[in-house]
């Protein structure tokens, strides 16, 4: 039970489901979650912990860059996180999604 717990906690914050809903476009490195959140890089990497933790997520490393996925492992994760995330209207990340595509034209990041 305390699994569960863990990963509604993890779902009940704000910020946490929009960082879910951008990488649910695909893999993104934690420099385009700070760009795309307007969010510096200790709060994003708080929720990123809390989001590993229960599971919703995981990582990669290349180089000095970290890259975050969805956690399509898990079955009773992926249709959760389908279920949660279809009920986000678009404008809810709409800001979000400028940012990051406007901090990825200027990014020089070589571990794409």
């Amino acid at each position: 039970m305390n699994e569960l717990l863990t990963v509604f906690k993890a779902l009940s914050d704000r910020n946490r489901l929009l960082i879910l809903k951008l990488l649910q476009q695909g893999e993104l490195c934690g420099c385009h979650l700070v760009a795309a959140l307007g969010l510096v890089q200790p709060q994003v990497s708080f929720h990123i912990k809390i989001l590993k933790k229960a599971g919703l997520i995981v990582d990669r490393r290349c180089g000095r860059w970290t890259y975050y996925r969805l956690n399509d492992a898990d079955m009773f994760v992926r249709f959760l996180l389908m279920s949660a995330l279809e009920r986000m209207a678009p404008k809810e990340v709409c800001a979000n999604m400028k940012r990051l595509d406007a901090f990825r034209k200027s990014c020089s990041n070589p571990c794409k």
